[in-house]
């Protein structure tokens, strides 16, 4: 029986560690993306509860709080475990990038995720005790709080699609401008297409719930509302959110033209380049045309560089300057791979918008409720922000292979030599396990809470938990103003 080679195991246990990072990443993400997306939406609708005092705003607030803070938990569980492979199975990223690393990783660990803990601690636990006012900015600061921590892992991210700020000492990447680093172009469009896309998804929740109890008939007027304010934002960040994603396109191609030459698989450079809508055939080499291609002529010239005669470097040249620039080497990434993953993104996006855009339409012609089609089509979009976010991520993360570090340290250069195949498979196992587990047990207790709507309308004499009106503090008596304390110490007793 022949004896395996170290050669070979090292393979496989590179790609078993790139395997777990990319299926918890993907997992971590969306349930990141939802919660986001979520707090947002809460925070709205408790917004517009302190604005008016419509109790429905209230009821809305507390049930879809639920979900809010259901996807929260499930985030610290799935983001705990997520830095853990750094040690485990990359070790020489940590060690070459470490101090690059440093400051986003505490930004987004010691400071936005301690101050999005303790403002969410508060504003659970402050129904009824604290001013609403105060309870209300607690709110928003957890989103605040979310929002910075995005914005510290796609820094860190960011730096790995094209270094700047750094100089190589003893082999290790050391900060020579913290301000280049933090502060550019490209993280200000990462940033602003994550924090859009998660807002778009957080309204695609909110509205696929909303549309779940109206096919039903069930607390119709609140569903409505909600239904509505989740198409109105969702049309704004959706349309935000891809004029982000493409000039974050144009930048790649300028950066990083491989990736964005593989994702159109255009092997020969062209000028004017085509640019390929739906392709069947050999994408993964250069035999020829696939069998079948819709295109659309100068089209990927005037995208990437607003000229319908530019010129489009191919997969074929880039990989001969790699090779002249970095030694011999395959510096092609998976092309059938980006290729397809970059139009679910853009596919699934453009149907979110033109969902929202239908849901408005609907909504201001006072159908909204009554279209079974389109609610029915509402809870299966659903699934389109998640699909969207897997083909985005696979696209930035493995469009820059085999670079973990674009242009300075290899992917199989950064994983850790002394773990083998055996514990990276055992690891892989353990993580999906825990990972699918608690998603499981989330999206049932998700069902179990939200699948009877918002419940019966709270009465007064049933709130409890406070003084009456004109006894106790000054504040006690703004709380009970307008009706707007009653259910809050009912709230603080569902969580």
């Amino acid at each position: 029986m022949p004896t395996l080679t170290t050669e070979p195991l090292a393979s496989i246990a590179l790609d078993l560690s790139r395997w777990q990072f990319a299926l918890t990443t993907l997992i971590h993400f969306s349930v990141v993306a939802v919660s986001i997306g979520l707090t947002f939406q809460v925070a709205l609708m408790q917004t517009r509860w302190q604005r008016t005092g419509d109790e429905v705003w209230l009821r809305l607030t507390r049930y879809y709080a639920k979900a809010m803070l259901l996807c929260f938990g499930v985030g610290v569980v799935t983001g705990l475990i997520q830095t853990f492979q750094l040690g485990m199975n990359w070790a020489g990223f940590s060690r070459y990038a470490g101090d690059i690393f440093g400051a986003p990783l505490a930004l987004e660990g010691l400071g936005a995720f301690f101050v999005e803990s303790v403002f969410l601690g508060l504003w659970v636990f402050g129904w009824g005790r604290l001013g609403p006012r105060v309870h209300l900015a607690c709110l928003w600061m957890v989103g605040i709080a979310t929002g910075i921590s995005a914005f510290a892992i796609l820094t860190a991210n960011t730096w790995m699609q094209g270094p700047r700020g750094y100089e190589i000492v003893d082999g290790k990447a050391r900060v020579t401008d913290v301000w280049a680093i933090f502060f550019n172009v490209d993280v200000g469009l990462a940033f602003a297409h994550v924090i859009l896309t998660a807002l778009l998804t957080g309204c695609v929740v909110v509205l696929g719930i909303a549309a779940f109890h109206l096919l039903r008939g069930r607390d119709v007027d609140a569903f409505t509302r909600v239904a509505r304010q989740a198409c109105t934002i969702g049309l704004v960040v959706g349309t935000a959110g891809i004029l982000a994603g493409h000039f974050q396109g144009v930048r790649a191609v300028e950066r990083q033209p491989m990736k964005m030459a593989a994702a159109e698989a255009l092997y020969t450079t062209a000028s004017p380049a085509p640019l390929s809508l739906f392709a069947i055939g050999p994408l993964r080499s250069n035999p020829g045309e696939p069998k079948f291609n819709v295109k659309v002529p100068a089209l990927l010239s005037l995208i990437d560089d607003f000229s319908v005669s530019s010129k489009v470097r191919g997969i074929d040249e880039l990989q001969r300057e790699a090779v002249a620039k970095n030694g011999p080497g395959n510096y092609i990434p998976n092309v059938p791979l980006l290729y397809w993953s970059f139009r679910i993104m853009i596919g699934m996006g453009t149907a979110l918008v033109g969902l929202m855009a239908l849901g408005l339409l609907l909504a201001r012609r006072g159908r909204l409720a009554t279209s079974r089609w389109f609610l029915r089509g509402a809870m299966v979009a659903v699934a389109a922000p998640f699909l969207a976010q897997i083909g985005g991520w696979v696209l930035r993360e493995g469009g820059r292979q085999p670079w973990i570090i674009q242009g300075l340290l290899k992917t199989a250069d950064g994983r850790s030599a002394n773990v083998g195949a055996v514990a990276v498979a055992v690891s892989l196992v353990v993580f999906l396990t825990i990972y699918l587990g608690t998603v499981a047990m989330a999206l049932r207790t998700m069902h179990h809470e939200l699948a009877d709507g918002l419940g019966p309308e709270p009465q007064d004499d049933d709130h409890g938990g406070g003084p009456e009106p004109g006894s106790g503090t000054p504040g006690d008596d703004r709380r009970h103003q307008d009706g707007r304390r009653s259910a809050t110490a009912d709230l603080a007793l569902n969580y």
